[in-house]
């Protein structure tokens, strides 16, 4: 059994693959889902410069343990995810002492360390307790189980449906701009969206963007398809505003999630928030955030 640090430029494919391989439908892996590890890596505020201090665990050179910070901005560091390929449970404590050694937030002079992992989880929620972390949010992880209907809408007259394959960057990068960061001035950094949609297992064919009669991008969504597990991942999805209200982001998700239904995926992991619930979208478990000063 070995430890050593993530290394970004030769590991990513590998964890990737672990995480692939070792997915439990009922766990999540904690909600570190390979799709989820991926967006992050691209995300355009995604931390790469502190990702040595990621940390795997090596069976005769097998991974059979990963702990990261969280992917999402704001959660590097002081957030984090622990997992295990089963069987190694033990390394669960040793796991936990790496993330709070080189994972912590420090502010004010106080370090703090929350772990996400879900309501299934009992043993780890067991360790987190008798460590002295306490619970500070509980989120549903939604989803869209695929043997019921999609929602079906027209879209209106002058607006056009395509996919990802040949498109406009800069206009990407309006309608993801206007939607996530509320102006309607964007930067000019269309780069970060060919960086996003050049991720190593991206299907562009299954990306989907809905253009407005002016051709502006209206709305624009990110499918990411698991072939070995049978899933779809939706990550992102924005409607540009003056465009909202039109019924845009239904009509991209439920072709979007047509087609990974035609490859095989048996349902697609979205968001919280009444738009998800509104299309069908149900709770699987619940993503909790245990949280203590170190």
């Amino acid at each position: 059994m070995k430890f050593r640090r993530y290394k970004a430029l030769i590991d990513f494919e590998r964890v990737h693959r672990f995480l692939t391989e070792t997915y439990d439908p009922t766990t999540l892996n904690s909600y570190l889902l390979p799709q989820y590890f991926e967006y992050g890596h691209t995300h355009r505020n995604f931390n790469h410069h502190l990702t040595h201090r990621f940390g795997i665990w090596e069976d005769c050179g097998e991974i059979v343990g990963f702990v990261c910070y969280g992917m999402y901005p704001g959660e590097y560091p002081g957030k984090c995810h622990l997992h295990l390929k089963k069987g190694y449970e033990h390394l669960l404590p040793e796991s936990l002492a790496w993330a709070e050694s080189t994972l912590y937030e420090e502010k004010d002079g106080l370090k703090k360390l929350a772990c996400w992992i879900t309501d299934k989880e009992q043993h780890k929620k067991e360790l987190l307790q008798s460590k002295g972390y306490k619970l500070h949010n509980s989120e549903p992880v939604n989803i869209f189980d695929y043997k019921n209907d999609f929602q079906k809408h027209d879209l209106s007259p002058g607006f056009i449906l395509i996919d990802g394959t040949d498109i406009d960057y800069s206009k990407l990068n309006t309608c993801f701009w206007q939607s996530f960061e509320g102006t309607d001035d964007p930067d000019n950094n269309f780069d970060c969206r060919i960086h996003m949609w050049n991720a190593p297992n991206i299907r562009l064919d299954l990306n989907t963007i809905i253009i407005a009669p002016d051709g502006d991008y209206a709305c624009a969504l990110g499918m990411w398809y698991d072939e070995y597990n049978k899933y779809a991942y939706l990550e992102p999805l924005a409607t540009a505003p003056k465009y909202q209200g039109m019924k845009l982001a239904t009509i991209a998700l439920s072709e979007a999630m047509s087609k990974t239904k035609a490859l095989g995926a048996e349902y697609c992991f979205g968001s919280t928030g009444e738009f998800y619930t509104a299309l069908g979208f149900e709770p699987i478990c619940y993503r909790e955030l245990w949280e203590k000063e170190l």
